[in-house]
């Protein structure tokens, strides 16, 4: 349903291959009459890397398609087929193709939640001169996301993942904060207050180490929602973009 209300009013390509595997796919919401260049939303999508799909994405993109926003929803391989390494060089590579094949887009502006979250915190580690291409990322929201991949070792979640110690670190967004680069984006941290302990502890843990390396940072503590909600309420009038970067709005 969430797709079928997303066409209306939208540029729409469902299933833009950005690379060869089988859900290496994009979503594609751009505004009808884009003037010239307009700022995209990337989402990525939860579901403890093994379960949802873009193909759920779509909510997002009609409040911010009717204001110039450009919407993309990402696909990767999740487990038991995806492996954690794999995730994080699709969503990468996502990336790199968006910014390659869309020379209208004028900014990015990251939004994941919960394993999407820790996705697209992986992306803001990322070396991009391997990429030959750097995304113009100007804002990040992570909503009740994963920033340290150990605890989940001895949990069920690793079950699908099969996870060895060395994988979750190397893909833990805690142990590869980068100091900020001069141009370096907004990042939203945002968890929910009845999120498990937890879940706010990692982000109020991987906020103040994105803080402490020169990242502008706000962290989000929102009232009266839950792990899953949350991002209901976040995608409710374009709440996401008006927070993130206060050159956008008065962009529109």
């Amino acid at each position: 349903a969430g797709t079928q209300r997303a066409r209306a009013g939208a540029q729409t390509s469902l299933h833009v291959p950005y690379g060869d595997g089988e859900r290496e796919k994009l979503d594609v919401y751009f505004p009808t009459d884009p003037s010239g260049t307009f700022p995209v939303l990337v989402y990525i999508h939860g579901g403890y890397w093994q379960c949802l799909s873009k193909d759920e994405s779509g909510f997002a993109a009609p409040p911010l398609v009717s204001r110039g926003v450009g919407v993309v929803a990402v696909g990767y391989d999740t487990a038991p087929e995806g492996h954690m390494d794999a995730m994080v060089l699709q969503v990468r590579r996502s990336l790199a193709f968006l910014a390659q094949q869309y020379p209208g887009i004028r900014g990015i502006y990251l939004c994941g939640h919960s394993a999407g979250a820790h996705l697209a915190a992986m992306v803001l580690s990322t070396d991009w001169t391997e990429y030959g291409v750097v995304p113009d990322i100007k804002g990040a929201v992570l909503v009740s996301g994963v920033y340290d991949l150990e605890p989940i070792l001895h949990t069920y979640v690793n079950d699908a993942l099969n996870m060895s110690r060395e994988v979750a670190r190397r893909n833990s967004p805690m142990l590869c904060v980068s100091p900020a680069a001069p141009a370096a984006c907004e990042v939203l941290v945002a968890m929910a207050q009845h999120d498990s302990p937890e879940f706010r502890r990692q982000s109020q843990e991987y906020g103040q180490a994105l803080r402490a390396a020169g990242w502008s940072v706000s962290l989000l503590d929102l009232a009266g929602v839950d792990h899953f909600d949350i991002i209901e309420k976040l995608s409710e009038e374009s709440f996401v973009l008006t927070q993130v970067g206060e050159e956008l709005p008065s962009s529109f």
